[in-house]
Order: C-alpha cells, then sequence, then structure tokens
C-alpha cells in the first residue's frame, strides 16, 4: 500500500539525488521538428504553456528544447532580441526578487554581492540575455542547477534550459538573434 509516508520518503530521497543523476523526461530532450513555414530559420521561439523552445533550423524545421518558464504573473512574453551572450556568467537577483523573497535571497540584501559564475551559480553554463528595443529586460534563455525544473512554471520569469542544451543552444545562435515567447 502506498502511503504518505511512503511518498514523502520518495520525494526526500529524489531530492537528494545529485543533478547529475537526474534525467530529463525524453519529450524534454532536444530533438528536430516540424514547424510552420512561416517562421524564419535562426529565430527562437518559445511556448511557455507547452514548456518548450524552438530554434527555427530551416524553413518548416526546428530543434525542440525543453524548458522551465516563469511561474504565474512573473513570466516574459513579447519579443526580444539576443544582444549578450556569456559563458559561466555572474548572478545577482533582480530587487524586485529579492523584496519578494528576502529569506531566499538574504545573502544579497542591503549589499552589492554577485555571485560569480560557475557550477553552483543559478545561471548556469550559459546565458543568453534578452532586450527589448536596446533595453534589457532582465529576462535570460539560461543553464540551471534545478535540472528537475524542466517542464515546470517556476522561476522568477527567465527560462530555463539544463547546461547541455543551453550550450548547444549557445553554440547556435549570434547575438542579434530575435526571440519571441508567446
Amino acid at each position: 500500500m502506498f502511503t504518505r509516508r511512503n511518498f514523502v520518503a520518495a520525494a526526500a530521497a529524489t531530492a537528494a539525488l545529485p543533478a547529475q543523476a537526474f534525467e530529463v523526461a525524453p519529450i524534454f530532450r532536444p530533438q528536430l521538428v516540424s514547424m510552420k513555414k512561416d517562421l524564419a530559420p535562426g529565430q527562437i521561439l518559445v511556448l511557455p504553456k507547452a514548456h518548450f523552445l524552438y530554434f527555427v533550423t530551416a524553413p518548416g524545421e526546428a530543434m525542440r528544447y525543453g524548458v522551465g518558464v516563469g511561474k504565474a504573473g512573473l513570466e516574459f512574453t513579447g519579443d526580444a532580441v539576443i544582444q549578450v551572450k556569456k559563458e559561466w556568467p555572474t548572478w545577482r537577483p533582480t530587487n524586485e526578487m529579492i523584496e519578494r523573497e528576502p529569506d531566499t535571497y538574504s545573502k544579497f540584501v542591503d549589499n552589492d554581492y554577485v555571485q560569480p559564475g560557475g557550477p553552483d551559480n543559478p545561471l548556469g553554463a550559459r546565458a543568453l540575455y534578452l532586450f527589448q528595443n536596446g533595453r534589457d529586460t532582465f529576462f535570460r534563455i539560461h543553464g540551471t542547477t534545478a535540472p528537475r525544473s524542466i517542464g515546470l512554471s517556476v522561476s522568477n520569469g527567465c527560462i530555463r534550459m539544463l547546461n547541455e542544451h543551453v550550450i548547444d543552444l549557445y553554440e547556435r545562435v549570434p547575438v542579434g538573434t530575435k526571440v519571441t515567447v508567446l
């Protein structure tokens, strides 16, 4: 019989697994898929409700990646352009994030601390910075230290990818790439 105690114990054991032991569901692994032919090769389309990012590779064809996206009320929508790309980016939560969750971001309260890039940084291995009209939106397409968030709406608005997937996308897209988030 499956009891609440068994469920809690299984959940705790799963949460304790190291990130590298986690395998994303097959549907969220990168795969070449058919796409509407009217989307220009080289652009990115994100469908947050489906938890997919599409990089259009040719007319009618795209590489699809599973993503984690912003929780209700924090999601990004609209058109943007990738203006900056960084390997192992530094990170600091926005002032709004600190105000919403001061306990979570306590090491950033009342100081200018910026977390250095590296395997413990929430932006992961790569970050693509989204701009609108030449201004930073503070939204990113980036790697994650929380691989279990792929396929979920849990972030503060950014679009999360597994590190190996964002590295692949990073190599494919130049600065100036158009991004549409529906």
